[in-house]
């Protein structure tokens, strides 16, 4: 019998700053404080450390970190590509390597400076890359003008409008609302407003984009063995996948067949296939949400329904505290966060704490996705 990484390490420790449009400190700090945070949360001395994961993205490295956080000799590390879609692999590369003996303790964390910092598609002085060259020189300039075709073509072959959007958009307000340390906390979001909000690149309006923030976020992993001694009660990775579909074209899917058949679909067979339930079994969700229209999207590639079905899945309050899948409770990258879905990461261990400030009754299975359009990876924790 195959090997797998089911059940084999756990989730004991989490940590985050504050977010904010602008915060003082420098990257490398907050990454130090988030992690120290989550080490402290799961009761580990920062010299028992020897394994790091973070993105490519992130500007700390993990030789200032480690020595800034007091690391011991560290047998493991590695960066995962994509932004956005790298924030579960992180997770499962640290389970990885926990589970066949190359570390013991690890530690993935994101730290960015997005709010007060340059937006990355301004520096034109860069040579583009292949991808770009057949998006940004016919005005695709961002991430918001990439997604927003997508949008567009979503609606006009299943019927999917703008009101449910706005579901999207409402249900992750909702939950920021609840949540102290989200950064739209105490700041509703009502039909009126997003339908009158400016837009950003049609069809997507200032509320179908993910907000801008500085913060940082880590996550600390052991095996199962050695969570059941520690302080935290254990979340376990019950399973993990990433997913480059064949001929993959950044986040407009030119050469595949189907644009709208994206990394997901390709990241949740694998994700299922290892998997002891299935989409019916699960009782929380945290599906990143830089944009809208990334939830229909992810809803239809993880099987949560069928191929157009995602935009009807959001009516009727589904998305909400007691709908038929509630997500992204703690506000997600559209109104608590957005450090490139790190905080859905933490956010799904609190809901398997019982911890969470929109607290979904006896919760016990999570999936969390990354960046959907992008090279992604997923989870699936338990309890």
């Amino acid at each position: 019998m195959a090997a797998t990484l089911k059940d084999a390490t756990a989730i004991v420790g989490i940590g985050q700053t504050a977010f904010a449009r602008q915060l003082a400190a420098g990257e490398k700090e907050l990454a130090c404080r988030a992690i120290l945070a989550a080490l402290a949360d799961a009761g580990i001395a920062p010299a028992e450390v020897d394994a790091f994961a973070s993105y490519t993205m992130e500007e700390t490295d993990e030789v200032e970190v480690a020595k800034s956080i007091g690391a011991g000799d560290v047998t493991f590390f590695s960066k995962v590509g994509y932004g956005g879609g790298g924030s579960c692999a992180t997770v499962g590369h640290l389970a990885a390597a926990i589970a066949t003996g190359q570390a013991s303790v690890g530690v993935a964390w994101r730290s960015r400076k997005r709010g007060s910092g340059p937006r990355p598609w301004k520096n034109t002085t860069v040579q583009l890359p292949t991808p770009g060259q057949w998006t940004r020189p016919f005005g695709l300039l961002r991430p918001a003008d990439e997604i927003g075709m997508l949008a567009r073509r979503y609606m006009h072959e299943y019927g999917a409008t703008r009101d449910h959007l706005f579901n999207v958009a409402m249900a992750c307000r909702n939950r920021a609302n609840e949540n102290p340390a989200a950064m739209m906390y105490e700041r509703p979001l009502t039909r009126e407003m997003y339908m009158t909000s400016r837009m950003i690149s049609e069809p997507l309006c200032l509320f179908d984009n993910c907000l801008e923030t500085d913060g940082a976020l880590a996550c600390v992993i052991v095996s199962a063995e050695r969570a059941r001694d520690c302080r935290q009660r254990p979340v376990y990775v019950h399973s993990v996948a990433q997913g480059l579909p064949s001929q993959h074209h950044g986040m407009v899917n030119y050469w595949n067949d189907d644009p709208l058949s994206g990394p997901a679909w390709t990241a949740a067979r694998h994700l299922w296939k290892q998997a002891d339930f299935g989409p019916e079994d699960v009782d929380v969700a945290q599906i990143y949400d830089a944009f809208t229209p990334l939830i229909p999207l992810s809803l239809e590639g993880y099987g949560f329904c069928g191929r157009g079905e995602g935009a009807a899945f959001t009516e009727g309050g589904a998305l909400e505290m007691g709908g038929r899948l509630p997500i992204n409770t703690g506000g997600g990258g559209l109104s608590e966060a957005y450090v490139h879905g790190f905080n859905l990461i933490n956010e799904g261990v609190k809901q398997l704490r019982g911890i969470s400030t929109a607290q979904v009754p006896d919760a016990a299975t999570c999936l969390v996705t990354a960046g959907e359009g992008v090279p992604t990876s997923a989870i699936l924790l338990r309890s």
